[in-house]
């Protein structure tokens, strides 16, 4: 059984705390430095029912990509969502660890992993990290020289079993140079022109960030903020697992996406 300090070790050894961004609330947010841990639960989102989940599977710590809490809380009550699952972790004695943004910036974190499940070649990050050149902020990489955007984003949709995306500019024009930005990527439209893309692959963007790409003659494909880095959470269970023996980590199954398509939504 792993020490918490083995464990903490290896998830930073995943996703180097220090590429978060400045505003991030990284690391571990709850819980004590226990002697050992025996069972990890990693979740997108820290909702009530993988809190459930996790007393139910009698997790020592769930590793989440969103934070919780992200912003200080002035008090922890059962009058909000936040302090319930809050309450109901503590008294479980269950840990909460969030990499968030380093996750996303990190050597075969969540922008290498989509680069890599979209097939795109020749990958780098937009903006590269002083010290681990192979991380930073985003990713770009060169689609099939045929592909379109249409065909990137039914690609996309596949690979991330999504009913429908959004595309924003011409379907017909090609993909050419693809900057990833997974999560909320409206606001990376400067970074991912500058660095040579015509194409933005993101989770979700605004209208005005979407107005703005199209201005920039940057077509835009959003997969939704959930599909662009739930998946990412099973591998890094699967890493820590292996790197980890006689660690029981397993991604959560009630982490689910809380906006869904009904009817007929979209071609694909």
């Amino acid at each position: 059984m792993p020490t918490i300090e083995q464990v903490t070790s290896e998830l930073e050894r995943l996703a180097p705390l220090r590429l978060a961004a400045e505003w991030d609330a990284v690391g571990l947010l709850v819980g004590t430095r226990r002697p050992s841990i025996d069972r990890i639960m990693t979740c997108l989102s820290l909702t009530p029912e993988v809190a459930h989940e996790a007393v139910r599977e009698r997790a020592d710590m769930v590793v989440t990509h969103h934070p919780l809490p992200f912003r200080p809380v002035g008090r922890i009550t059962d009058d909000s969502a936040t302090g319930r699952v809050l309450l109901e972790l503590v008294g479980a004695g269950i840990a909460i660890w969030s990499s968030h943004t380093a996750w996303d910036s990190a050597a075969g974190g969540i922008n290498d992993q989509l680069a890599a499940l979209l097939g795109l070649k020749h990958v780098a990050p937009i903006e590269p990290d002083d010290i681990y050149p192979l991380a930073g902020f985003g990713r770009a990489g060169t689609a099939p020289d045929d592909w379109t955007v249409a065909q990137l984003s039914r690609h996309a949709a596949d690979r991330l079993g999504v009913q429908a995306v959004q595309v924003a500019g011409d379907p017909a024009r090609p993909a050419g140079r693809v900057g990833i930005v997974c999560g909320s990527g409206g606001d990376s439209v400067d970074a991912v022109k500058r660095a040579g893309c015509t194409t933005l692959l993101t989770g979700e963007i605004k209208l005005h960030g979407a107005l703005d790409a199209r201005a920039n003659d940057l077509a835009v494909i959003a997969v939704g903020h959930h599909a662009s880095e739930q998946f990412s959470m099973e591998s890094l269970a699967r890493r820590l697992a292996e790197a980890l023996p006689g660690l029981h980590c397993q991604a959560s199954r009630d982490d689910t996406d809380p906006l869904q398509w009904i009817g007929e939504c979209g071609s694909r």
